[in-house]
């Protein structure tokens, strides 16, 4: 889902983001590999934006790093 940023990978800035397992209506972000985001049956497009801009201000809120699609 997001681009690995020079240096990182963006499943671990996720990961030490807090945000494996984070749900926001419909959509999920994978408790296995925590760079997908998932529909867990529900999500619409706009949760999945959602939730994808959310992992994004956490991850910049934690190490600083912006992360993109």
């Amino acid at each position: 889902t997001f681009k690995n940023p020079p240096g990182h990978s963006a499943w671990k800035l996720i990961d030490a983001a807090g945000c494996r397992g984070l749900r926001l209506g419909g959509a999920q972000v994978s408790e296995m590999h925590c760079n997908f985001l998932i529909n867990t049956g529900t999500a619409t497009a706009a949760d999945i934006e959602a939730l994808g801009e959310e992992v994004r201000r956490r991850v910049k809120e934690t190490s600083g790093v912006e992360l993109h699609w």
